[in-house]
């Protein structure tokens, strides 16, 4: 009993030093490893496929497409990745005559973009490039026997890499159009792209063989030149095709990866490029297990790129310079675990298991503290050195009306002028500054149109109000009042939120995907907004595909939707009202249906255009034109609320540009000694235990010791 007693203190006494709740290998601490977490598990790890923020948290790490965004520069910035420089633009006429840099764009046939790499850039380490003493490759031709053994790619034990080289990207740029892949990106590109939409239906020939050789097959707006450089044909003017080249979507691939990856047998091991990435990045994936885990570890072949050394003016004072110049990437390794609950994520953040963390809605009055307006962090926080970010995403969430639909649409001129003032009287009456406050717990900027603030277009002030819903009053913009909107409603013809003709309600449908205690609660505020302009709301909740069938066939009235900037222009937003991305006639992203031939013609010319001045004006008379016809509720652009530990540093936010760890560094001993700060075991109440166990037994092992002895006497 005294021996079990002492080997317990001393097991209890050892523990003293680390944390029992540390959910990570003891030999990893110390490591230069950051620790992150994941909600929902990628889809696609696929170049040509992924399209989702979840999945280019890792793709963005790996892949290099030509381009990327400048990490500190804002507005935006495209800059060189792998190339020498940006790419720039050559106009042709339609006989493939070269044209002025200023030359009309309805002369403007073609625009070839010559991308050339820097040398000596060489993929990671992988099996597909590994070759036997005699020079084939050795894994090129495996037979089902040596598949059998063999579940993960780690388990191929030779490894080999090459240099990148231009025929990486067109054999890349020529997968957009693999019958096989399904990339949403390929409609988008086929109106762009020379060729791209016959090279698709040549390749459908091929479409049941294991694996189509795509170097075999031409494709006129994808030519290599030489080794290291390339050319892109795009169709008339489009400057925005630059943006795509920052994108996952036209990183290389090499030939002898796909040749690997597409042998029988290895889709059903999940030895697919959807599964294992190839590329050239700082990072490559190692372990892959969406459901509960994933890492990435330091390329050991990244080419020497360096930290930037100019940003903002607020970027020096901030610490964001003081690796200027330095080797990336400095993070050694980058374990994701995924967490399906926000509660013990947001713990672990706390103990220092995770670096970096968002606020969720049920944690927010815990880190944060608003006074007089301002957003601080709460006490708590920061006496545990946990540093706060913010920022307004380049993102617009917005209810849309159907411009289809007889009631709210503008489809029939007969009732155009009608509909057009019930849609602004709505939009008066749903008070997104409220919704703000209530449901974001203020992390949002209500929207005065559809671009949002860091895009070139928006403007602030008193010149970026909308004047159809708010006027400007002591220095900032003021909703229009409930009578303002009443007044709307009855020149619309519903006086009092009733027929003028026959009386009866007016009554408004709003289909929605959302459920739940929180979905209840907004559906409940939604409807007191409609009640102050006397308006019978009827919420139709729905599953998403239905929801999606519904908003492709023009089955509904309001709805919700939002929108990422895929890339940081104001087309990338203006395009969401294009006639020609109408829903229903066209199949585009246009989900409100709206159609204004004075705005399509604007866009026309706006999209093609350099940003500056005229640009810039173009863009005024468009926005006024959405602004009056109210074809979406102007909702809000979301604000993103990090945190991030003291010893996380070069952290900058970022909506556009996804290949940012590369530049962030941790300070490894900082973290060791706050964990363990933070995470002491608390031994005494064990201690307090054992003492009354004992107690508690000792009398009868005594009794037992005494009936031994006088047994045995």
């Amino acid at each position: 009993m005294r021996s079990a007693f002492l080997c317990l203190s001393v097991l209890l006494l050892s523990a003293c030093g680390s944390a029992w709740n540390d959910p990570y290998p003891a030999g990893d601490r110390g490591r230069n490893i950051l620790y992150s977490a994941f909600t929902e598990r990628p889809k696609h790890l696929d170049p040509v496929q992924s399209y989702s923020e979840d999945e280019i948290t890792f793709t963005a790490q790996i892949y290099e497409p030509p381009l990327q965004y400048h990490y500190l520069k804002r507005p935006y910035a495209l800059t060189a990745a792998t190339v020498e420089a940006v790419p720039q633009p050559r106009y042709l006429d339609a006989k493939g005559r070269v044209l002025a840099d200023n030359a009309d764009v309805a002369k403007i046939a073609f625009t070839d973009y010559v991308i050339t790499l820097k040398p000596g850039i060489r993929y990671q380490p992988h099996p597909a490039f590994a070759r036997t003493a005699t020079g084939d490759y050795a894994y090129h031709a495996l037979s089902v026997q040596q598949l059998a053994g063999i579940s993960t790619l780690a388990e191929f034990s030779q490894r080999d890499t090459r240099e990148l080289t231009a025929d990486d990207y067109v054999y890349g740029l020529k997968r957009l159009a693999h019958p096989r892949l399904h990339s949403p990106i390929f409609g988008l590109m086929d109106d762009y792209v020379v060729g791209l939409g016959d090279f698709a239906r040549r390749l459908k020939a091929e479409k049941d063989k294991p694996w189509i050789d795509l170097r075999q097959h031409r494709l006129d707006g994808a030519e290599v030149i030489d080794r290291y450089r390339y050319r892109i044909r795009v169709k008339g003017k489009y400057p925005q095709f630059l943006y795509w080249l920052a994108m996952p979507f036209f990183a290389p691939m090499p030939w002898e990866a796909d040749k690997f990856h597409s042998q029988p047998g290895m889709a059903e091991k999940n030895l697919t490029l959807d599964w294992y990435p190839i590329g050239t990045g700082p990072y490559m994936l190692t372990e892959n297990n969406p459901n509960a885990r994933m890492v990435l570890e330091r390329n050991p072949n990244y080419r020497q790129e360096r930290y930037p050394c100019e940003g903002e003016p607020e970027d020096a004072e901030a610490g964001l310079l003081k690796d200027c110049g330095q080797l990336l990437p400095f993070i050694d390794k980058v374990v994701f675990t995924r967490e399906k609950e926000q509660i013990p994520y947001w713990n672990k953040f706390l103990q220092g298991y995770y670096d970096a963390s968002g606020i969720s809605s049920d944690a927010f009055d815990q880190a944060v503290q608003v006074t007089a307006g301002e957003i601080t962090l709460s006490d708590d926080m920061r006496a545990q050195g946990i540093v706060l970010t913010t920022s307004v995403a380049t993102s617009s969430m917005y209810m849309g009306f159907n411009w289809l639909d007889p009631l709210v649409g503008g489809v029939d001129p007969r009732t155009a002028e009608h509909a057009r003032k019930l849609r602004q009287a709505i939009s008066i009456a749903i008070d997104q500054e409220e919704f703000i406050s209530i449901f974001q717990n203020g992390r949002g900027v209500a929207a005065q149109g559809p671009i949002p603030p860091g895009i070139f277009g928006h403007r602030d002030g008193v010149a970026g109000i909308n004047p159809d819903t708010y006027d400007w009053v002591d220095g900032q913009p003021r909703r229009k009042s409930i009578a303002e909107a009443r007044r709307l409603l009855a020149e619309a013809g519903w006086p009092n939120g009733r027929d003028g003709k026959t009386g009866e309600p007016l009554v408004i449908n709003l289909d929605t995907t959302a459920t739940g205690v929180g979905a209840k609660a907004r559906i409940d505020w939604l409807n007191k907004q409609f009640a102050k302009i006397d308006t019978q709301l009827v919420v139709r909740s729905t599953d998403y595909n239905r929801f999606q069938e519904k908003v492709r066939k023009g089955a509904v009235q309001l709805f919700y939707l939002g929108w990422n900037a895929d890339y940081p222009d104001p087309e990338n937003f203006m395009f969401l009202l294009h006639g020609k991305q109408g829903k229903v006639r066209h199949s585009g992203e246009n989900a409100a249906n709206y159609e204004n031939p004075e705005y399509d013609q604007l866009f026309e010319r706006m999209k093609a255009m350099e940003s500056g001045p005229a640009r810039q004006e173009l863009i005024d008379r468009m926005t006024a034109l959405l602004r009056h016809d109210a074809p979406w509720v102007w909702g809000f652009h979301p604000k993103d609320y990090t945190l991030r530990h003291a010893w996380l540093t070069n952290r900058k936010p970022s909506k556009v540009g996804h290949n940012t760890l590369k530049y962030q560094r941790v300070d490894a001993v900082l973290r060791e000694q706050r964990r363990v700060e933070w995470n002491r075991p608390v031994v005494w109440p064990v201690l307090v235990l054992v003492l009354v166990l004992g107690g508690a037994v000792w009398p009868a092992w005594r009794g037992y010791r005494r009936r031994e002895t006088a047994t045995a006497r």
